[in-house]
């Protein structure tokens, strides 16, 4: 028997039969928040050094602007247009590398993901919901999109914290969308004591957080070289500064918690 068969059935005993590859990411895409007025919350991303990239505002429809924290990711403000509806965190949104394959991987593992569409920025596009019915995103960036052309653009600097590494989700029942993530899109249960945080499935290290606490609290956070001189740079900018358990945090105007940690 040759030596490249035997390693080929050496591999066939070693990994069982019904593993599936793991659908990988390219990391946290965009964020989108619902909030009260998005000419406050833009000028508080703007103080934290974001530009906005672009926007919707259509005649008769809430106005959306998209925040961009680098070339690869966004925070997107979706202005609230009646007082039912919740504000903070609406969805998580994630990069794809090829989109397509990754559906079909999903939809292998019982997901019920529909096939991907093209959104109105240019991009592809994958919508689908969790056990509790929120919604779960996914994009891949495409050439003469809104976002592909906007690369290189946009970048103040400083910006206070350049990447957006782990979002936080608030949920009901936290066994069942930990099953979900970890289960069916194969995210990394890092096992941390007392939180259930995952990593994305792939190598960019971004993480969410799953959150059952009422009231569950809606943050996100950004990584900084050192969380001491981003607090230095935010009292600067005429911002409350306050203790994390991680780093240092700001609240925008609607409550949410932004979080510079280092990574």
């Amino acid at each position: 028997m040759g030596l490249r068969l035997l390693l080929i059935l050496l591999v066939a005993l070693l990994v069982p039969p019904d593993s599936k590859p793991s659908p990988e990411l390219a990391g946290i895409a965009h964020v989108a928040f619902r909030v009260s007025d998005v000419a406050k919350s833009r000028e508080f991303y703007q103080k934290l050094g974001f530009q906005q990239s672009f926007e919707f505002n259509d005649p008769g429809k809430p106005p959306v602007s998209y925040m961009k924290v680098n070339d690869r990711q966004f925070i997107e403000l979706y202005q609230r247009n009646h007082e039912s509806q919740a504000l903070g965190l609406m969805h998580v949104c994630y990069e794809a590398s090829d989109i397509a394959t990754l559906q079909k991987e999903y939809v292998s593992r019982g997901v019920n993901a529909p096939e991907p569409r093209k959104a109105r920025a240019g991009n592809m596009l994958m919508v689908f919901r969790d056990p509790e019915d929120q919604t779960v995103e996914f994009t891949q960036y495409m050439p003469g999109s809104l976002h592909f052309e906007d690369r290189g653009k946009h970048l103040a600097e400083p910006r206070v914290g350049s990447h957006l590494a782990r979002a936080t989700i608030a949920v009901r029942n936290l066994p069942e969308e930990r099953s979900f993530y970890f289960g069916k899109l194969a995210f990394e249960d890092l096992g941390e004591k007392g939180t259930v945080r995952l990593r994305l499935p792939g190598p960019s290290g971004d993480e969410i957080e799953l959150d059952s606490s009422s009231p569950a609290k809606t943050q996100i956070a950004l990584s900084v070289p050192n969380a001491e001189g981003a607090a230095d740079e935010l009292r600067r900018r005429g911002l409350a500064v306050q203790k994390d358990r991680e780093g240092v945090a700001v609240t925008d105007p609607d409550g949410a918690v932004v979080i510079f940690v280092r990574r």
